[in-house]
């Protein structure tokens, strides 16, 4: 599969949060986390459980960037 967005983490489910909508953690090798709230809908279609293989993919209009 290809697909357009450039911020791509591949990564491993370290959980899937069920309700209204989920929310799913995946962990990338490097240890950081990454949640996204998804339909309950889409997290079954995707069969998303606990250690699946699973990519992040970060497509936005902007990013926001702080520092102290």
């Amino acid at each position: 599969m290809k697909i357009s967005a450039r911020n791509v983490l591949k990564g491993t489910v370290k959980s899937v949060t069920e309700g209204v909508n989920d929310e799913v953690v995946i962990k990338a090798p490097g240890g950081q986390e990454i949640v996204s709230v998804i339909t309950k809908n889409s997290a079954d279609s995707l069969g998303l459980t606990l250690g699946k293989e699973a990519y992040a993919v970060v497509k936005a209009s902007n990013v926001m960037v702080m520092v102290d």
